[in-house]
């Protein structure tokens, strides 16, 4: 298997991230997404989105969206809870990720570091959505070690990748305690170094 990324996007370090915690044999081919290379033609025949993550199997079959590639990686894993209720509980975590968390997280993470833009002139809409989602699983993370269930899962897996970074954006850790516990453990779980 091979695993198209950037070690830059959370996005990717998730998939790269399931792929250790499993074992999983893969090469890494690295796609300089900021200077363009998710868009180069050879790119665009694999994945014509222009995106990375992607993966592609031994027989040329292609996958995208780094929340779908989790899943199909963890497939029969503890990452995916035995139970149908919580595998639904994390597909909603999955979701919810994807849509009102990376969006604001991610993307300020961005324009900070890559575009050159100052913390201060970040758009306020954005630095609110960034920490509603901050304080939403500061407060899941108040009565929960984790985002479903007694282990970590693909949701905790999803919501660790950008949250690790939520603080170069200027997003302030410092008044979420359950939220640097829960990543500490995650780190823990994952073996990430």
């Amino acid at each position: 298997m091979k695993i198209y990324g950037d070690l830059i996007s959370g996005n990717c370090l998730k998939v790269k991230y399931v792929a250790d915690y499993l074992g999983l044999e893969y090469q890494w081919v690295p796609v300089d997404v900021v200077g363009g290379g998710a868009r180069m033609p050879q790119m665009l025949s694999k994945n014509p989105a222009g995106q990375v993550p992607f993966i592609e199997v031994a027989d040329g079959r292609v996958l995208a969206q780094s929340n779908a590639i989790m899943r199909y990686l963890a497939a029969g894993s503890t990452l995916i809870p035995g139970d149908p209720f919580d595998q639904a509980k994390m597909d909603q975590w999955l979701f919810w990720e994807q849509y009102s968390h990376e969006t604001a997280i991610a993307v300020a993470r961005f324009r900070v570091l890559y575009l050159g833009q100052a913390i201060e002139d970040l758009d306020p809409a954005l630095v609110a959505k960034g920490n509603a989602a901050l304080d939403i699983m500061e407060n899941h993370l108040a009565e929960n070690v984790w985002f479903v269930g007694g282990s970590v899962t693909l949701a905790d897996i999803a919501l660790y990748a950008y949250t690790q970074f939520a603080e170069q954006p200027g997003f302030s850790l410092e008044r979420r305690a359950n939220v640097v516990c829960w990543m500490e453990k995650t780190k823990i779980a994952l073996s990430v170094t």
